[in-house]
């Protein structure tokens, strides 16, 4: 995509927006057919700057934008409405969420159900006033976000492509997948086969399946990373410290 055309009328969301020269910003954005694209804003930190205001993280967005080259000029950029401002967790999570989509997404690579479900994730994380989030909420988003990028998670068959046994224990290892762990066998990270199955389902009612699945998604997201750490991690750490 190194010639374009002009581009007019895309959803999409604010990852994240740096400072670019003394007026400008350069916009990461989700667009819903062209993927996470970088564009740049000129002037939009005048004070009196028409879009100054609209470029916030999690707010519904209809963009234009023209050009070639790695980043874009936008054009134009106007609010769709109906999503309120998140708060407490929620706002958290949502930082969460756009670092991983910032750091896992390839530019100008589309995942156009992925736009769907991040969209609706926000419409939940936005529906609570009490900034509460779900786990389950979180666990599914990850899992969507990993099938998308083509790391889609074995959950149903083991190594040897055997049937998951809900009463077994199984050490998940990246390019295998389950392990069957044989009875008294450590691992360095073992995982119930009811946790797998409940991850397949999508269930996470049971207290042992949260806790299981929440460990085990955070060692992908780290091995997918390459080992960076998030900010959103950093400083939910240093805030349980204090």
């Amino acid at each position: 995509m190194n010639l374009r055309s002009k581009v007019d009328g895309q959803p999409a969301y604010v990852l994240h927006a740096s400072p670019f020269r003394e007026t400008s910003l350069i916009v990461e954005v989700f667009s819903r057919d062209f993927g996470r694209m970088a564009l740049l804003a000129r002037g939009a930190r005048r004070p009196r700057s028409a879009i100054r205001g609209l470029l916030m993280a999690f707010q519904p967005l209809e963009l234009a934008w023209a050009g070639k080259g790695e980043v874009l000029n936008l054009m134009k950029a106007e609010w769709q409405g109906g999503q309120p401002l998140l708060a407490g967790e929620a706002l958290f999570c949502g930082y969460y969420l756009n670092e991983l989509l910032m750091h896992l997404l390839p530019r100008e690579d589309a995942h156009q159900r992925l736009f769907a479900g991040y969209a609706e994730m926000l419409a939940r994380l936005a529906a609570d006033p009490s900034g509460k989030v779900r786990e389950a909420d979180l666990r599914s988003f990850e899992k969507a976000l990993l099938q998308e990028l083509g790391y889609g998670l074995t959950l149903t068959r083991d190594s040897d492509g055997r049937a998951i046994v809900a009463d077994a224990f199984y050490a998940y290892r990246m390019e295998q997948g389950p392990v069957r762990l044989e009875h008294g066998e450590a691992a360095a990270q073992v995982v119930s086969g009811r946790t797998l199955l409940d991850i397949e389902a999508e269930d996470f009612s049971d207290p042992r399946s949260r806790h299981e699945a929440k460990v085990l998604m955070r060692t992908l997201m780290a091995y997918y990373l390459a080992g960076k750490e998030l900010e959103t991690r950093k400083i939910f750490r240093e805030l349980q410290e204090l």
